[in-house]
C-alpha cells in the first residue's frame, strides 16, 4: 500500500530558511488550509497518509522529504545541511523504522531529501548549498549494496534538485535548464518548463497521478501531453517559504519485504 509520511505546518513558518527568495510573510492559516487539502489529494490518490504533530522549534518542519530517501531496501535518514533543521528529523526514523530498515547520514556529511531523485535504479543526487560531496559519498555506499547508481548533479539556481527537476515516469524528466546541470539526463527525454514558470518543474507523482504546483498554466498544459490523470495544488503559502509540491510528504509503497541481512551490512559500511 502507498503510505505518505506528512507534518503539520510550524507556527514560526515565517521564520523559515530561505536561500534563493526574499522573505514574504506566510498566511499560517491559509498555511494550514493548504496543508489540509494536500493530504486530502494524497489520500484521493490511495495513499494512507501519517500525519506528524508540527515542531514549531523548526519553521521549515512540514518540508518533511528532506529529512529521509525511502527506497524499497532501506529508508536513509538525512543530515540536514541547514543547522536550524537539523531537528526535524526527530519521530522520522521512528515513524519509518515500522516499515524499513533504517541507515543514516552522519554529519560532517549534509544531505537533504529534496537533493534525491530516484528513477528506477538511478539515484541522481544535487550538489547543492545543502548537500555536500561527504554527503553523496556515503549515500552512495548506502545504496550501492542495493544495486543502485548514483549520479551527482550540479545544483545552480534552486534550493536542491528536484526544486529544478522532477519525473512524470521512468523515461522523462521535467526540468528547468537554468537551475541545474543537465547533461546527466541526457538519456532521458527532457521537457523544458517555460522561462516565466522557473518553480512548476517541481511535481509530484503519487501513483498514477501527476501533481502540479497551480500558477503554472503552460507547465500545466505540458505534463497534460505526457500524462493522463493530473491534478492541481495551492501551495502558494509554502512557495514563500521556499518549499514545492513534492517537499511536503515522504511517499513510499509499504511492501514488508525482509531485506535485513543485507541492509545491516549496508548501514554498517557508512
Amino acid at each position: 500500500m502507498l503510505k505518505a509520511i506528512t507534518r503539520d505546518v510550524s507556527r514560526n513558518i515565517s521564520r523559515c530558511e530561505l536561500t534563493f527568495r526574499q522573505r514574504e510573510g506566510v498566511d499560517y492559516e491559509k498555511a494550514i488550509r493548504q496543508h489540509a487539502d494536500y493530504c486530502d489529494l494524497l489520500r484521493r490518490c490511495g495513499a494512507e497518509v501519517i500525519n506528524l504533530e508540527a515542531r514549531d522549534e523548526n519553521p521549515d518542519c512540514c518540508f518533511v522529504a528532506d529529512t529521509a530517501v525511502v527506497l524499497e531496501e532501506v529508508a536513509v535518514i538525512a543530515s540536514l545541511g541547514a543547522l536550524s533543521r537539523q531537528g526535524e528529523i526527530t519521530g522520522i526514523a521512528e515513524t519509518l523504522s515500522a516499515h524499513r530498515e533504517i541507515a543514516r547520514i552522519e554529519p560532517p556529511a549534509t544531505l537533504d531529501g529534496g537533493d534525491v531523485l530516484i528513477l528506477g535504479k538511478r539515484i541522481f543526487v544535487g550538489r547543492s548549498k545543502r548537500t555536500n560531496q561527504e554527503g553523496i559519498e556515503s549515500l552512495t555506499r548506502i545504496v550501492n549494496a542495493f544495486g543502485y547508481d548514483v549520479t551527482t548533479v550540479t545544483v545552480m539556481g534552486s534550493l536542491h534538485l528536484t526544486t529544478a527537476c522532477s519525473a512524470l515516469n521512468e523515461e522523462t524528466v521535467l526540468l528547468n535548464s537554468r537551475w541545474i546541470d543537465t547533461a546527466p539526463f541526457a538519456r532521458y527525454r527532457a521537457l523544458n518548463v517555460p522561462e516565466d514558470e522557473p518553480w512548476a518543474a517541481s511535481i509530484m507523482r503519487v501513483g498514477s497521478t501527476v501533481c502540479v504546483e497551480a500558477g503554472a498554466p503552460r507547465t500545466l498544459e505540458l505534463v497534460r501531453k505526457h500524462c493522463a490523470e493530473v491534478d492541481v495544488l495551492d501551495i502558494s503559502e509554502f512557495r514563500k517559504a521556499e518549499g514545492s509540491v513534492p517537499c511536503l510528504s515522504i511517499l513510499f509503497q509499504d511492501t514488508k519485504t525482509d531485506y535485513s541481512n543485507q541492509s545491516k551490512e549496508t548501514i554498517n559500511a557508512q
